[in-house]
């Protein structure tokens, strides 16, 4: 059965993915074709296209089209917990209770419009909806490759209602314990935080969290913006996570928190430095999503720890990295899976998993994200040649052993092979790398390549017969979703992928599922005496990952990168 998986409902993060008899083939962000990050309003045309093309389908081969967001009825408490909390709103209030979700209907119509652009005839009849938060758990449970009894966890700012999604996994069926409903939302708590932090939500969540780390969680608490015990929580909505007249303005820009909230805390933060007490904030901001989060973890889902130690998570939320190592480090916990595109991305992946499932299918393991498109080294000559900055350039005998050497010599190198990565993290595919001992290279991708903000960490790729050493624990990392406490002995041999605290959002390399870039940081190696380097993905502040060799060679020169490898082209300033 062939059956394509198509994000984009809440107005962001459009996506598709394609499942043949069970396994996921491809998934691709829209943002990467449009060059537009986050394709905000957009449905994934060109996306899908790209599945169909890469398993040699045409329209109407697609047996199910399955979307992560469906209908709630009157009769779910989520309608009128909604309706409850905005009583303050009625333009919004009232319509949860009289007219449901309109945003579906939307959806919908947006949907049979792009199927109708791909050519798949009655799109009506083979469109199947597929609640948000089921969409989240199911891309974690149904590819995590466990099957014993699985707790699932979901947090992220909202799908239809939901914020927050507790349940487990068992014989191939996701069982809901739990959900938290709008403005109910541990996401928009944090993404609140991080507008009034300067940062724009969607994206400046992952600098909230990088700046955490230079602050001090207990000089200021920050308790007040949500009433929390045990079995669960309610944010204070005259503070954040608010709507309408409530919210702050400043220049035209409403956003996600009050008057009084700044009131409060003070000015909104302004600028590119950390700066007190900001920073402080940012602390506090992380600490309190920690503490809570691990509270209802384990109310909702201790018992099933205790049974199976097995815990599946996904939504934003779920990559915040520092949450994930604390959650790794409950007693309970023994193996974590975190979906690679934990972001609405993601639910492209996770309504054809929970559709395929309920369908009878048999779902294989997610082994690896290199999901995307690949170009041949001929494709890359030819963007080459039609590239106006007439570039310098020569094919390479031995690509990794050639990055090796450029790495050694302390020169920061763009690395573009093999499939795109699927999700937020460059996995080796679609990079800028690094040699992690050469003295501030990372200070110089930040501010000559990166144009992104001086303290933000970079990575480690690590090969997975040292990772053990380094990162002082077995535990899977293939993705980068989790952070680890680097061993006191490597902190000197690293010290450019080493974060202020101490620790290292890790991505663990093997040579089944990458060789060629297994092959690079073994030939790094033989040069320094560390099997890691530096990894960051291959773009600008602000811009989508690079998808083809144009992309990549418009962002090369509009860098100051000097070496850019695509498959075995070799380009050069």
């Amino acid at each position: 059965m062939n059956i394509l998986g198509v994000s984009g409902a809440v107005g962001h993060d459009a996506s598709a993915a394609l499942f043949v008899d069970g396994e996921l083939v491809a998934a691709v962000e829209e943002e990467r074709f449009l060059r537009d990050k986050h394709a905000k309003g957009k449905f994934p045309l060109q996306s899908s296209r790209y599945c169909l093309e890469f398993a040699g389908l045409q329209p109407n081969d697609i047996d199910l089209v399955a979307f992560p967001y469906a209908p709630i009825s009157l009769s779910s408490p989520a309608r009128w917990h909604y309706a409850r909390r905005y009583w303050y709103a009625p333009d919004r209030a009232l319509p949860a209770i009289f007219n449901g979700n309109r945003r579906y209907r939307r959806n919908e119509r947006g949907i049979m419009e792009m199927l109708q652009q791909l050519g798949v005839k009655d799109g009506r009849s083979k469109f199947r909806p597929v609640e948000h938060h089921l969409a989240h758990a199911s891309s974690a449970y149904h590819l995590s490759g466990f099957s014993e009894k699985t707790a699932i966890l979901g947090i992220d700012g909202k799908g239809e209602y939901a914020t927050t999604f507790f349940g487990y996994g068992e014989n191939g069926r996701i069982h809901k314990l739990k959900e938290f409903y709008d403005p109910d939302s541990l996401g928009g708590m944090y993404g609140a935080l991080t507008e009034y932090l300067g940062f724009d939500m969607l994206d400046g969540e992952f600098k909230v969290m990088g700046m955490a780390p230079y602050g001090d969680p207990k000089k200021h608490d920050l308790s007040r913006l949500i009433k929390y015990d045990k079995q669960g929580f309610s944010v204070d909505t005259h503070l954040i996570n608010v709507i309408g007249l409530r919210r702050y303005k400043e220049k035209g820009q409403s956003y996600y928190f009050s008057p009084e909230l700044v009131d409060w805390l003070g000015p909104k933060r302004q600028g590119d430095e950390i700066d007190d007490p900001y920073i402080d904030y940012a602390a506090s901001i992380q600490q309190l999503l920690e503490d809570v989060s691990l509270g209802l973890i384990d109310h909702y889902l201790g018992d099933i720890l205790k049974e199976t130690g097995k815990l599946c998570y996904a939504g934003g939320v779920a990559l915040n990295v520092k949450l994930n190592q604390r959650i790794i480090a409950m007693p309970d916990v023994q193996e974590l899976f975190v979906q690679p595109a934990a972001s609405d991305a993601g639910t492209a992946i996770g309504a054809a998993s929970y559709v395929a499932n309920e369908s009878g299918e048999s779902l294989a393991k997610m082994e690896h994200a290199y999901l995307g498109p690949s170009y041949t080294n001929e494709q890359c000559i030819a963007a080459c040649e039609a590239s106006e900055h007439k570039p310098v350039w020569e094919v390479l005998k031995d690509a990794p052993l050639r990055g090796a050497e450029l790495l050694a010599a302390g020169n920061p190198v763009a690395w573009f092979q093999g499939r795109m990565e699927f999700g937020p993290r460059a996995l080796g595919n679609r990079s800028i790398l690094g040699d992690p001992a050469t003295k501030a290279i990372a200070d110089r991708i930040n501010e000559q390549i990166k144009y992104r903000e001086r303290w933000r960490p970079f990575c480690p790729s690590i090969l997975d017969r040292v990772a053990g050493e380094i990162l002082q624990t077995d535990h899977p990392s293939p993705y980068m979703t989790f952070t680890f406490d680097v061993a006191e002995s490597w902190k000197s041999r690293i010290p450019e992928v080493v974060h202020e605290d101490g620790t290292a959002r890790a991505q663990i390399v093997t040579s089944k599922t990458n060789p060629r870039y297994y092959s690079l940081i073994e030939e790094l190696e033989k040069r320094t005496g560390n099997a890691v380097v530096l990894n960051t993905s291959l773009n600008r502040r602000g811009e989508p990952m690079v998808c083809s060799p144009t992309d990549a060679l418009n962002m090369f020169y509009g860098s100051d990168l000097e070496y850019l490898i695509m498959e075995d082209v070799l380009v050069t300033k």
